[in-house]
């Protein structure tokens, strides 16, 4: 037992000291600077079935971000997979402006529903920002506001595939 358990641990070092090394190795193509969201924005109300848009600036000295990571939090669902957004290489830039998006048409039964969006941006050295929170409740009654004006560009980054349920439904994010 204790064999298995030393071998085991001598695994976890090996593994974890390649990992390093390939980051060591990312670092010296792509640069040592992680991405940060420097400004963002979404409205934290609207109906069911319209497209929510969630605007971000972000910037990275190096230029390489690669992907938008997206998960959602929704009470009695749990997280939904993640949900991954490329940034075009005509994107790839020092800095970045625009909006990610979750289409909620067809969805159903989630008036009143609160969930949480957490969005982080990766770069090609393997750097995560800080993650950006987003609450979001859903009210038949509600429009959604738009941003302030002058802060964003009003260029869609690309979509959050994630499909929302209602609590208790399968297929949902348990």
């Amino acid at each position: 037992m204790r064999r298995k358990f030393l071998a085991g641990m001598a695994l976890l070092v090996l593994v974890g000291c390649a990992a390093l090394g390939g980051l060591e190795q990312r670092e010296k193509i792509y640069g040592k600077a992680a991405p940060v969201i420097t400004q963002s924005f979404a409205s934290k109300q609207m109906r069911l079935g319209d497209t929510w848009k969630i605007y971000l600036n972000a910037s990275d000295p190096d230029g390489d971000m690669k992907t938008i990571i997206s998960t959602i939090d929704q009470k009695g669902v749990g997280t939904y997979p993640v949900s991954f957004t490329r940034i075009r290489e005509d994107q790839q830039r020092e800095n970045l402006s625009g909006y990610i998006y979750l289409n909620t048409v067809g969805t159903y039964g989630l008036d009143y529903t609160t969930l949480v969006l957490n969005v982080q941006i990766q770069d090609k050295a393997g750097h995560y920002s800080a993650p950006a929170s987003f609450p979001l409740a859903f009210n038949p009654t509600a429009h959604q506001e738009n941003p302030p004006p002058g802060l964003f560009k009003d260029k869609a980054l690309g979509p959050i595939v994630i499909v929302l349920t209602t609590a208790g439904a399968k297929g949902g994010g348990e």
